[in-house]
């Protein structure tokens, strides 16, 4: 009796677990989307401007699935976790910088497998690596790394605060009475 009620719950931590991670994804997912979506427009505007084209607009989609999962696994095997003792804002940075980079080599990785899926061989893709290192690519880590401020900013709050917490004071309706000046 006692071993099926143990079954239960285990079953239900795991279920609640499993839950769990799957909504971080999603939020993950949704603002890196997000993120990366009004970046690449950003980019299509000014060359548009100049009257350059531009179409890799699924590649923001696609990027932020891959990254989000790439975050969630870095997290479970516990990376960027050496400043957690500290104030908030050095493991923000920390983490902020981490992953900047895992997103540069994500992106030198895409431009390798990108230079091959052109037919272009092995050439191709050192070509197409070599080609990466440009002001825009410069730019683009910039905008990434402080893009991850705020990210990990609320997500170290919700480590310090519960996550509980932080989804309350953003999600819930407050009694804003209490905050009135007199």
């Amino acid at each position: 009796m006692n071993s099926a009620h143990e079954d239960r719950k285990g079953w239900k931590r795991w279920k609640d677990k499993i839950l769990h991670e799957m909504a971080t994804y999603w939020i993950n997912v949704l603002y890196i989307t997000l993120f990366i979506s009004v970046f690449t427009n950003y980019r299509r505007l000014i060359l548009a401007h100049y009257q350059i084209s531009y179409e890799d607009y699924g590649v923001s989609l696609i990027k932020a699935l891959i990254l989000a999962k790439v975050i969630l696994v870095a997290e479970s095997v516990r990376l960027g976790r050496g400043f957690e003792d500290k104030p908030l804002i050095f493991p923000t940075v920390y983490k902020a910088f981490l992953f900047t980079v895992f997103v540069a080599l994500f992106t030198v990785l895409e431009s390798i497998i990108r230079g091959f899926f052109k037919g272009e061989g092995t050439m191709g893709a050192i070509d197409e690596f070599m080609s990466m290192f440009t002001y825009e690519w410069l730019a683009g880590a910039l905008v990434v790394f402080f893009a991850f401020i705020p990210f990990f900013g609320v997500r170290e709050l919700g480590r310090v605060l519960g996550e509980r917490k932080i989804s309350t004071l953003f999600f819930r309706r407050r009694d804003t009475s209490k905050y009135e000046l007199a």
